[in-house]
C-alpha cells in the first residue's frame, strides 16, 4: 500500500519521523491559491470538483485593460545616450528637448521622440567624391567647375564638416539639412572664386578663399534657422582643366623664373647700394676731415708767423739764430748725413754713411779680399766754423730783410 493512497495514513516512507508532521502538499497548496483567486474574481466556494474556477466576462476585461495599460505606460520610457538629444512631440508639435539619461514621455500616439547625435561630425563634399575614407575618386565636372574673375575656368574641390547645434531646428526647419548645406556651399563658393582672380585662387589665396566661404555658409545657414554649425571648411584641390593643365604648368615655370630673378637682382642691388653709399659717406669725411685740418693748419701757421714777427722785431739777432738752429734741425732729422766733430779739431765733417750702411759684405768672399768702403768720401767738404758762421750769418741776414720788407 503506497503512503498516499487511502488508507496508508499519508506518512512520508523516507523521512523516518513516524507520526511528525510533514512537509506541506504542493498540490493542496496549487489549490488553495486557486480558491483564493476564484473568490476574488466572484467564483465560487472552491468546494467544486473542478479545479480553476470560473471567472466573470467583466473582470477579466478588467484585468486585461489594466495590464495592457502598464505596458502601454511602460514604453514611454527612453534612454538618451551621451552626446544625443531627444526631441518631443505631442500629436506631431514640439514640446521640448531632452538631455543624455533616462526619460519618459507619453507613450504614441500621443507623444514621439526623435533621437538626435548632436557630437557627430558629419561632411559633405562638393566637386568630388570618394571612395569610403579619404581617397579621391574624381571630379564632378558640374560642381567642380566655376569661372574666375579673369575669366578663367577653375576646378574646386571643398569638404565641409558641420556638426548638429541645435537639435529642434535641425529637425523641423530644413526638409533635408544636408541637400540645403550642399547647395549652400557650392552658391557660397562660386561668389567667392567669382570676386578673385585665378592666381590668387591658385596660389597665395587660398586659405583666405577658405575662410571666406566658410563665413558665407554659416551666415546663409543661421538665416535658414537650420541648427548646423560649420566645423570646417578644407579646400582638398584647385587647379586648372585638364585640357590647359600643361599650358598652365610653363605659366607657372616662367612666373617663377621671373621671381627668381627679381630677387637675386634685389640681392645684389642690397650688396652694391650700400657699399658704394658708404664708400661715398667715407670720402666724404675724409675731405671734411682734410678741410678741417687745412684749415686749422693754416690758422695755426698765421697765428706762429704774427708770433714770430712780434719776437723778431724786439731781438733780430737772436730770432735769427733761433730760426737758423731750428730750420737745420728739421732739415737734418730727415737726412742720412750725420755731423761728426773731429778730435783735437773744429772741422766738420760729412761721413757718407748711408752708402756705409747700405754696404753689405759679400759671404763667399774672406775678410782679406773683401774690399772696404772709403772712409770718407773724396768729394766730401771740410767746413770750417768761420765759413759756417759766415753761411748763417749770410742767411739770417737774407730773411731778417724778407721780414722787414713785409
Amino acid at each position: 500500500m503506497s503512503w498516499n493512497e487511502p488508507g496508508g495514513d499519508k506518512k512520508d516512507p523516507w523521512s523516518g519521523r513516524g507520526d511528525q508532521k510533514g512537509p506541506p502538499d504542493l498540490d493542496e497548496a496549487v489549490r488553495n491559491l486557486q480558491e483564493k483567486l476564484g473568490k476574488f474574481f466572484g467564483g465560487g466556494n472552491g468546494e467544486g470538483d473542478s479545479p480553476m474556477p470560473e471567472y466573470p466576462k467583466k473582470n477579466m476585461k478588467i484585468l486585461g485593460a489594466a495590464v495592457i495599460g502598464a505596458i502601454w505606460l511602460g514604453s514611454g520610457f527612453y534612454i538618451v545616450d551621451e552626446g544625443n538629444n531627444g526631441v518631443e512631440t505631442r500629436f506631431g508639435q514640439y514640446i521640448g528637448t531632452t538631455q543624455s539619461g533616462l526619460n519618459w514621455h507619453i507613450p504614441a500616439p500621443v507623444e514621439q521622440v526623435y533621437i538626435v547625435n548632436v557630437k557627430q561630425q558629419r561632411f559633405i563634399e562638393v566637386g568630388y567624391r570618394s571612395a569610403g575614407s579619404e581617397q579621391m575618386v574624381g571630379s564632378v565636372p558640374k560642381e567642380a567647375l566655376m569661372l574666375t574673375r579673369d575669366e578663367n575656368y577653375v576646378d574646386v574641390r571643398l569638404a565641409v564638416q558641420y556638426q548638429v547645434k541645435d537639435a529642434k531646428d535641425f529637425l523641423f526647419n530644413v526638409v533635408n539639412p544636408a541637400a540645403t548645406l550642399k547647395q549652400v556651399t557650392e552658391s557660397a563658393q562660386r561668389g567667392v572664386i567669382g570676386s578673385n582672380d585665378m592666381d590668387f585662387v591658385l596660389t597665395e589665396g587660398r586659405s583666405e578663399i577658405v575662410t571666406q566661404i566658410k563665413r558665407e555658409i554659416q551666415a546663409i545657414m543661421d538665416e535658414y534657422q537650420s541648427g548646423i554649425q560649420i566645423t570646417s571648411v578644407n579646400l582638398q584641390d584647385a587647379q586648372p582643366p585638364e585640357q590647359v593643365q600643361k599650358a598652365f604648368a610653363d605659366a607657372i615655370k616662367a612666373r617663377e623664373d621671373q621671381q627668381r630673378l627679381i630677387n637675386e637682382a634685389q640681392a645684389y642691388a642690397n650688396d652694391v647700394v650700400p657699399r658704394a653709399r658708404g664708400a661715398a659717406a667715407r670720402k666724404i669725411q675724409e675731405a671734411e676731415g682734410y678741410k678741417e685740418q687745412a684749415i686749422a693748419q693754416a690758422t695755426g701757421e698765421t697765428s706762429r708767423f704774427g708770433k714770430l714777427v712780434a719776437e723778431y722785431s724786439k731781438a733780430p739777432e737772436i730770432t735769427r739764430k733761433r730760426m737758423y738752429i731750428e730750420t737745420m734741425e728739421s732739415v737734418l732729422s730727415t737726412t742720412n748725413t750725420v755731423m761728426v766733430d773731429v778730435k783735437g779739431s773744429n772741422n766738420m765733417m760729412y761721413l757718407p754713411l748711408d752708402k756705409i750702411m747700405s754696404y753689405t759684405k759679400p759671404s763667399n768672399t774672406s775678410s782679406e779680399t773683401a774690399a772696404a768702403p772709403p772712409l770718407f768720401d773724396q768729394q766730401s767738404q771740410v767746413t770750417t766754423p768761420a765759413t759756417v758762421e759766415e753761411h748763417v750769418v749770410d742767411r739770417s741776414s737774407s730773411r731778417g730783410r724778407d721780414l722787414r720788407g713785409r
